[in-house]
C-alpha cells in the first residue's frame, strides 16, 4: 500500500487542522500583544549552519540530505531555537532586549517519545539580551498564558538548574568521560550505578552529585538542597535563581527537579518543563542557554521556550469548530450572490451550492433560505451529504 505514510507522520484532517490554525492564530497574537515578533527561519540549511552551536543530540535527530545545487549536505531543521538566536545573533544584530516568537514544522529522524509526532509544529518565543531571572520569569507568565489561552490552565511546572550540576562536576574535577557517565546516571535515574562512579570522587562533591538524584519535590527541596549541597557560589546563586522563579508564580503547582539535565549541553541556567494531566510526556521545554549566540560571533543572553502545536492543539478543549452557512446557488440569483457577499465581508463562512447540488454540506450549522423578499439565516439540526 504505497498511499500509508511512514510511522510518527500523520496528515491533519480538517477538525484538526482548524484546531491547530485557530490556536496558532491566537497564540502568535498573544506574542504579539507581548512584544514578540514573527521570524520565519528556512526549513533547510546547510548542515554545518544548522548545528552550529547545538548539542551533539540535535544532530542525531536531524535528517540530512545532498544538495542538488551545491553538493554540500543540507539538514532539514529538528529544532528551530538555534535559527533563532541566529537570527537574533547574526542577522538583527541589535543592542539591549530583542523578544521573538516562531511557529514553524520541524522534522526528527526519530520521535522524541512514544507519543510523539516525527514533524513537531514547534511554537515558540525567545528572549535575547538579558541576563538577570526577570527574563526568565517573563518566559515562564507567557507560558503559563499560552497554556490558560489552550484551555490547559491545570499544568505542573518542573524548575531545575544545570549550573548546580556543572558548579558540582567542576569541583570534583571530573575527567570528561567520568563526566558523560554521572550524566547518563542521573538522566537514566540509575543511582546504584551512580552511587559506584561518584564514590570515587573527592567528597564531598561526590557525594553532593549523588545527592542530587534524590533532590526532588516541592519548594522545600530548596532548603534541603541548601543544607545538603556544598557552599559554593555558583550553587547559592543557583538555588536563588530557582528560589525567586518560584516565588514568583505563587499560584502555579510548582515541583524541584536538581537532576532535570535535559539539554545539558545546550542550557546554561534555569530550565523548566511543563506537564499536564493526560499526557505522559512534558508539554512544553524552556530555559537559559546564553552560550548560543557565541558560536554566530555574538554572544547573548537568551532564555525561552518551545512546545509541539500540533499536541498542544490535540489536549486542547479551546472551540476550534465555527459556524458556517450553506446557501443555494446564486448563478442567477444576484440578489443572493449580493446577500452572499454581504455575509463573507462580515466575516460568516458560507459554503454556496453548486448548480444541481441537493443537501447540505458538513460543516455547515445553519442556512440561508429565502422568506418572501427576503434571506434569511436559519439554524438547521440535521446536515445529509
Amino acid at each position: 500500500m504505497n498511499w500509508l505514510l511512514p510511522e510518527h507522520l500523520a496528515d491533519a484532517l480538517p477538525q484538526e487542522a482548524m484546531r491547530m490554525e485557530v490556536l496558532r492564530r491566537c497564540l502568535l497574537d498573544l506574542f504579539k500583544t507581548r512584544g514578540y515578533e514573527l521570524v520565519m527561519p528556512p526549513l533547510l540549511e546547510y548542515l554545518e549552519s544548522l548545528l552550529t552551536g547545538a548539542a551533539h543530540d540535535l544532530d542525531l535527530r536531524t535528517c540530512k540530505l545532498a544538495d542538488q545545487l551545491s553538493g554540500r549536505t543540507l539538514g532539514v531543521r529538528a529544532d528551530m531555537t538555534p535559527q533563532v538566536a541566529r537570527i537574533d545573533a547574526h542577522l538583527l544584530n541589535r543592542e539591549g532586549v530583542t523578544r521573538l516568537c516562531y511557529c514553524g514544522s520541524t522534522l526528527h529522524a526519530r520521535p522524541a517519545s512514544l507519543v510523539s509526532s516525527r514533524e513537531p509544529i514547534q511554537l515558540g518565543a525567545e528572549l535575547f539580551g538579558y541576563t538577570g531571572w526577570a527574563a526568565d520569569r517573563e518566559i515562564l507568565r507567557l507560558l503559563a498564558e499560552v497554556l490558560a489561552a489552550a484551555d490547559l490552565p491545570d499544568f505542573r511546572l518542573d524548575l531545575g538548574h544545570v549550573g548546580i550540576f556543572r558548579a558540582l562536576i567542576e569541583a570534583a574535577r571530573a575527567d570528561t568521560e567520568t563526566g558523560k557517565a554521572i550524566l547518563s546516571c542521573l538522566r537514566n535515574k540509575d543511582e546504584p550505578e551512580l552511587a559506584a562512579i561518584t564514590a570515587g570522587l573527592p567528597q564531598p562533591f561526590g557525594e553532593a552529585i549523588l545527592a542530587l538524584s534524590r533532590l526532588y519535590g516541592g519548594i522545600e527541596t530548596l532548603r534541603e538542597a541548601r543544607q545538603i549541597l556544598p557552599d559554593l557560589p555558583p550553587i547559592a546563586a543557583s538555588l536563588d535563581t530557582l528560589a525567586c522563579l518560584a516565588d514568583s508564580v505563587p499560584e502555579w503547582s510548582v515541583t524541584i527537579d536538581l537532576a532535570d539535565l535535559r539539554g545539558y549541553h545546550y542550557h546554561s541556567g534555569a530550565v523548566f518543563a511543563a506537564y499536564v494531566p493526560g499526557y505522559p510526556a512534558a508539554i512544553a521545554l524552556g530555559g537559559r542557554y546564553d552560550g548560543v549566540g557565541k558560536s554566530f560571533g555574538r554572544a547573548r543572553p537568551a532564555t525561552g521556550f518551545s512546545l509541539d502545536l500540533r499536541e498542544l492543539a490535540r489536549l486542547s478543549g479551546k472551540e476550534s469548530r465555527q459556524d458556517a452557512i450553506f446557501a443555494p446557488s446564486s448563478l442567477h440569483l444576484p440578489e443572493l450572490a449580493e446577500k452572499i457577499a454581504e455575509l463573507r465581508k462580515a466575516g460568516e463562512i458560507v459554503v454556496e451550492c453548486l448548480p444541481d447540488e441537493t443537501g447540505a454540506i458538513d460543516p455547515c450549522n445553519k442556512r440561508l433560505v429565502q422568506r418572501g423578499r427576503d434571506w434569511i439565516i436559519e439554524a438547521t439540526l440535521t446536515k445529509t451529504s
